[in-house]
């Protein structure tokens, strides 16, 4: 007997993106709803949630966020969530000088990442079956201010995905220098583009089933 894990990306861009809305997800799994980060135009669409999880608690989406969750009945969070076979692990990343996450969703004998902002990519990512990634810069990262973190770019993400055993990369959090690469036709050298509304489905044997 198999399950479906299924991620609904709500949204595929960085902050202030002109083309699309902010990064977000849409887990579903049977009877469960969870929703991460997201925003203006990128929120989880009616319906029960049972969590709405943030990878920055200091984003500066922040406000908008709490406000959208407050009328589903849900707070805002970086944390934890388990639901049967599903579980949903709050990661740390290299981000910024504050703290900032990734998840790690695992259902039966599969894993998902929701890594859309990092410094630096994440060991605890290696050999996912499907990672949502990072895509703010292209062929090199962009720096923060003071030396305080920043945004990995497409190409370096694409070539550590590749070379950690990551079976399907999808590229949620596309910024300026992205989106001017694929408007001149370039491709990463590993992964995909994310679709916003698209869903991607994840078959998962429970482990009480195995043996």
């Amino acid at each position: 007997m198999h399950h479906w894990l299924r991620l609904t990306l709500l949204g595929v861009g960085a902050m202030n993106s002109p083309r699309f809305a902010p990064a977000g997800l849409l887990l579903r799994c049977p009877g469960h709803r969870v929703a991460f980060d997201g925003g203006p135009g990128a929120e989880p669409p009616p319906g029960r949630l049972d969590a709405w999880l943030v990878t920055d608690e200091s984003s500066e989406l922040r406000s908008a966020l709490r406000q959208r969750a407050a009328l589903r009945d849900v707070r805002v969070r970086a944390g934890d969530f388990q639901a049967g076979e599903v579980e949903v692990r709050r990661c740390p990343v290299a981000h910024t000088s504050h703290p900032a996450y990734g998840y790690l969703i695992r259902a039966g004998d599969v894993t998902a990442v929701w890594a859309p902002e990092f410094w630096e990519c994440p060991a605890w990512a290696a050999g996912a079956d499907l990672m949502f990634a990072e895509a703010a810069a292209w062929d090199r990262p962009i720096r923060f201010r003071g030396g305080v973190g920043g945004h990995a770019g497409v190409q370096a993400v694409g070539e550590w995905a590749a070379r950690h055993g990551v079976r399907r990369l999808v590229y949620a959090h596309i910024g300026r220098p992205t989106l001017r690469a694929i408007d001149a036709g370039l491709r990463p050298p590993a992964g995909e583009w994310g679709v916003e509304g698209r869903t991607y489905s994840l078959r998962f044997t429970p482990c009480r089933l195995k043996g």
